[in-house]
This record gives C-alpha cells, sequence and structure tokens, in this order.
C-alpha cells in the first residue's frame, strides 16, 4: 500500500492514535482550536470535496425542523398550558417541565399568558469532543430532587419565588439536525428568535433562558437576540473555564469552541461589550491573550480571582456590565465550576468557581442588569453517576430567574439580601 504525505510520513494503515501523536508532535506543540495559528492548509487532492453532499432528495431532510401543525389540535384559546394533574405535589410526581411549569406551544400562547420568561431546550451535541451535552435540558427538568410546586418556595436570601413572582414557561426544544451543528444553529437562532420578539407587555419582551446542549448554542443564542435588539446593542457575559474564541476547527465554521470569534466576526457582539469571568487552565495562550486585548475584551481569571479575592472581583463584574450596551445576555457554561461540584461536563477543569461564589453573581447580574437572555450549556448529565451536577445547573438557573423576579420586583440595590434572612434580627 503507498503512503501520501500529511506533514510527516504516515501510512494509511498506520493506527489513528499514533498518527495524531506524531502530528501533534510535528506542530510543535501548537493548539489546533486556536485562531493564532495560520498554518498552511492541507492540500485537496484532484477531484476531492471538501464535504460529502447532503441528499436534498430525502424525504427526511428537513424533518426534524418541521413543526407539527397545532391547528390539527383541538380549538382552544391561547395561552400556556398547565400539565400538572394536582394543585401541589412533589417534583417527583410531576410531569417533567423546567421547574413543573406550565407549557407553551406558540409564540402566541407566550403573549396571551404575558409570559416574563420562557425555558428553551436545545440539544446540539456534535459540536464538542466529549459527548452527552445533548441530554442536559431533559436533566434539568428532573433535577429537582426534593421540593415540589404549587406552593410559594422564595429564595432564602431574597425572599423572592420566580415561580410565583414571574409567569414563566417551558416553550419546549429547539429543532435539532442530530447529524450536522452548522445546520442546527440556523434553526435553533430562528427558534429563540421566535420568543425573544414576542412582547408581554408594551416595550418589554420575553426573556429566553436556554438549557444546553453544548457551547456552540452561544452562537444562535446571542445571535437571535440581535435580530430583535439590532447589532452591536446586546452585551454577552461569558461564564467559562475556556475562551471559545478559536478560529480554526478542521474547516469547521462553528463548535463550542468557536461561538466567540464568530459573534465578533459576524459583527454581532463588538470584543468590547465581551466580559469573560472564570478562565482558567492550559488554553488559551499568549497570542490569544493578546488578540483579546486587542478586540478590547474585558476578563477576569482564576488567577486575577485567586489574587483580588472573589467580591473584588464580582463587584467589577456587575459594574462592567453596566458598562456597555443597554440590553445583555449571560452565557454560562457549567464548567466554570468546579468538577467537584460540577463533574457532568464534557471539559471540566480544576480550580474552578464554587457554587456559593457563582450563584450570588448570576443572581446580580439578572438583578442589576438589563438582562434579556441566558444561556447554561455543557451539562452532560451521564458523565456524573450522581445528580449533583444537574442539580447544580438547577440552581445557576434558578439564581437567573430569582434576580429578574427581583428586577421585577424593583430589588435591584446592589447585593440585595433579605432582612429577615441575612441577620436573625437582635441587637448587636
Amino acid at each position: 500500500m503507498g503512503t501520501h504525505r500529511v506533514g510527516p510520513k504516515v501510512r494509511v494503515g498506520q493506527s489513528l492514535f499514533v498518527a495524531t501523536v506524531i502530528l501533534l508532535a510535528t506542530a510543535v506543540g501548537a493548539q489546533p482550536l486556536g485562531h493564532e495559528y495560520e498554518f498552511e492548509a492541507a492540500p485537496i487532492r484532484k477531484g476531492e470535496k471538501p464535504v460529502i453532499p447532503l441528499d436534498t432528495s430525502d424525504p427526511s431532510y428537513n424533518a426534524w425542523r418541521k413543526l407539527r401543525d397545532l391547528s390539527k389540535d383541538p380549538k382552544r384559546e391561547p395561552g400556556i398550558l398547565n400539565l400538572q394533574k394536582y394543585e401541589f405535589g412533589m417534583s417527583y410526581n410531576a410531569m417533567p417541565t423546567f421547574f413543573n411549569a406550565p407549557v407553551a406551544m406558540s409564540p402566541e400562547d407566550l403573549a396571551a399568558s404575558k409570559v416574563d420568561v420562557a425555558l428553551i431546550g436545545a440539544v446540539p451535541d456534535m459540536g464538542t469532543g466529549m459527548r452527552g451535552a445533548a441530554h442536559g435540558p431533559n436533566a434539568v427538568r428532573n433535577s429537582q430532587v426534593y421540593g415540589g410546586y404549587g406552593a410559594r418556595q422564595p429564595h432564602m436570601h431574597t425572599m423572592v419565588d420566580p415561580l410565583q413572582d414571574l409567569v414563566v414557561a417551558d416553550f419546549g426544544n429547539a429543532p435539532i439536525d442530530i447529524m450536522s451543528t452548522e445546520r442546527s444553529v440556523h434553526a435553533i437562532r430562528s427558534f429563540v428568535r421566535s420568543a425573544a420578539e414576542v412582547e408581554s407587555e408594551p416595550g418589554k419582551h420575553v426573556i429566553p433562558i436556554i438549557v444546553g446542549g453544548d457551547h456552540s448554542l452561544m452562537y444562535p443564542d446571542v445571535a437571535a437576540l440581535t435580530d430583535v435588539y439590532g447589532k452591536g446593542n446586546v452585551g454577552v457575559v461569558h461564564f467559562d473555564a475556556h475562551y471559545d474564541a478559536g478560529k480554526y476547527m478542521m474547516g469547521h465554521l462553528i463548535s463550542h469552541g468557536m461561538p466567540v470569534y464568530r459573534l465578533i466576526e459576524e459583527g454581532l457582539v463588538p470584543g468590547k461589550n465581551f466580559i469573560q469571568v472564570g478562565l482558567r487552565g492550559y488554553y488559551p495562550d499568549e497570542e490569544s491573550f493578546e488578540w483579546m486585548r486587542e478586540q478590547g475584551f474585558r476578563y477576569h481569571t482564576m488567577a486575577e480571582i485567586e489574587e483580588r479575592g472573589f467580591k473584588a472581583v464580582m463587584d467589577d463584574v456587575v459594574k462592567e456590565a453596566k458598562d456597555g450596551p443597554e440590553y445583555l445576555f449571560v452565557s454560562f457554561d457549567i464548567d466554570t465550576l468546579d468538577p467537584a461540584f460540577v463533574v457532568g461536563t464534557g471539559t471540566p477543569e480544576p480550580g474552578g468557581l464554587t457554587p456559593r461564589e457563582a450563584f450570588p453573581i448570576v443572581r446580580r447580574l439578572c438583578a442589576e442588569s438589563n438582562v434579556v437572555g441566558f444561556e447554561l450549556v455543557e451539562l452532560a448529565p451521564m458523565l456524573d453517576p450522581t445528580y449533583a451536577s444537574a442539580l447544580n445547573a438547577n440552581r445557576i438557573i434558578k439564581e437567573c430567574m430569582t434576580g429578574i423576579a427581583m428586577r421585577k420586583k424593583g430589588l435591584t440595590e446592589p447585593h440585595y439580601l433579605s432582612p429577615l434572612t441575612k441577620t436573625d434580627g437582635r441587637p448587636d
């Protein structure tokens, strides 16, 4: 059997592992996901096509994004639907929706019920090397280990109950081509936009909270909000162990490590409107940080948090979130948390935030800033033999909802805490 050259000589029959080691060694430690490596592209042989074309005559070609014809259902007035049989009950005896909330089948349902928050599942899972994030939304739907529904359950720090003080609906899952991230992102963008463009009251739009799914979601989720609020009008606070601004991924333009670059490249969010929190580990490198500085990023690494303390950094992040566009999107990669608390994620990195650090900053951002969208991504529940990862994901989302409810009630002072619960009221 002959050979063909890809860098060093690698025989076609040679093991993939050995070939990969040889190629990586040749790259002299280069990180292939980064935008900073402008190496020569591999040649395409005569007659070779860069992709295998899809069979557009296949009757299932677009079946995955064709909505069911709701006109065939029994006639009803628009509005959200409560699927629970009982007025009150435990979550594990309930139909599994996000936080046991009613469901909305259409944007008309959202509008008719004046929904404040629409929870959306989105399950792209091919943009990452470690699969499993497709099961994130349903894990969150089933993550209420204890507790129930139908009774007031306020957040103890604030004495605000987001499920009573907001109108919340499960808007179902966005469409997904399970074989293609590239095809899926356009349909996800359209689905998220269909919720975000609904006005619950004049001048006030539904806030989508998207549960993933891998971090390629950030691209369609933020793009959908710029469709509603305008290019350059939405800032992003991005919690992550990784900077996710890679430029190259074997010819693909989107993966879970590339959404930030895509948003900047397409002019949807300028670099100066990105704030990153929690970066650590072994990527990105020096040139990538220089690129971030050139773009005007504001970033807060774990090195800074360790140096200055989390409270000081949290105060800066909240202040910076207000120093930018009118509208804010928060992207929370669950690997921001230390893997001691979330082992169920595809790219765990030790040395991260604790829940006690992450919860208040998410709550504060959603209370003290004009948040118009939120996402939680990269939860891969089957990588965790316990329920802890899904439980912490549940709580991150609920902190956001609590913050949104606080803002609706006018509780927007810095780091508001209920006087009932921050002390026992005894004189000093």
